[in-house]
């Protein structure tokens, strides 16, 4: 089998996309001057493309599967494989929006406001989608940055992305619609996706990325317990599924084992002691399969 050509994402990705392959288990390395970082999988060929323009080389063969945002992939219409959702942005874990906003004193208060309005936004058709479902006409604008210092200006409204909303508030811009809420994908070439080994090698390589997703916000917790106190511990545990119970060498005592949300921990661990668990420890996690 040739390599797999694989698309990582240049720019505000492209740091938390290398730290969760580093999670699943991949080293991949990139420099400043170069756009083919190295990995230490014999199998895989990486490339650094800016997530906009992956959906247009994965959909012509150049990459065989890459990471980029659902939005991209709706904005240029590629003709790709959607074969995996990753919950994971520059600013943590969770979905980015575009968003249609204006100035915080504009008289622009919904959708049906924009009639005859500029709108300055890099997503061009998805802001055109927008406006045809809400039946009005609008001059948009491809704006090539700094689009939240557009308006009042040089734009009546813009459609920007953002995780936070710090960006916008800072420029005095308030939202009046969400537009599109997206999140990173899997994307494959098609052809690529049909080739049986090629399909497995990219599902296997999906397996541990989610796995390394799902273990970003969990912990593992062990302890000791007596019998007598089992009962009261295991109230207090909450569990991917059911904790797990050893036998100790000691019969009137057991490890109890689980897997919980990190944000629990500092609340739960003084009430387990509470209730006589001994030898509490915490660890962290790579991969949740």
């Amino acid at each position: 089998m040739k390599k797999l050509k694989l698309g990582i994402p240049k720019g505000s990705l492209e740091e938390a996309t290398i730290a969760l392959f580093e999670k699943a288990g991949y080293r991949i390395r990139a420099t400043e001057r170069s756009y083919f970082p190295t990995i230490d999988d014999p199998q895989i060929e990486c490339m650094l493309v800016r997530a906009q323009e992956m959906p247009h080389y994965v959909e012509r063969g150049v990459l065989d599967f890459g990471i980029t945002g659902h939005d991209w992939v709706r904005e240029t219409g590629a003709k790709v494989v959607e074969v995996a959702q990753l919950v994971y942005g520059k600013q943590g874990m969770r979905p980015v929006k575009w968003v249609l906003a204006v100035p915080v004193h504009s008289k622009i208060r919904k959708p049906k406001d924009l009639k005859g309005k500029t709108i300055a936004t890099e997503a061009v058709n998805l802001t055109r989608e927008y406006l045809k479902k809400h039946r009005v006409k609008a001059l948009v604008e491809f704006s090539w940055g700094a689009t939240e210092a557009k308006p009042p200006e040089l734009a009546d409204a813009i459609v920007e992305i953002t995780e936070t909303g710090s960006s916008l508030r800072a420029n005095n811009l308030r939202v009046v619609d969400t537009v599109l809420e997206s999140t990173t994908r899997v994307i494959v070439n098609r052809d690529s996706w049909k080739d049986k080994r090629r399909k497995r090698k990219i599902e296997n390589i999906v397996l541990l990325l989610e796995g390394a997703l799902a273990a970003y916000s969990r912990v593992g917790l062990k302890m000791n317990v007596s019998c007598d106190n089992l009962l009261a511990v295991l109230a207090l545990l909450p569990a991917l599924k059911n904790p797990t119970i050893s036998q100790l060498s000691d019969e009137g005592w057991v490890a109890v084992e689980t897997i919980i949300e990190e944000s629990t921990v500092r609340d739960l661990i003084p009430e387990l002691k509470r209730v006589g668990a001994q030898g509490i420890v915490e660890y962290p996690l790579n991969k949740i399969i």
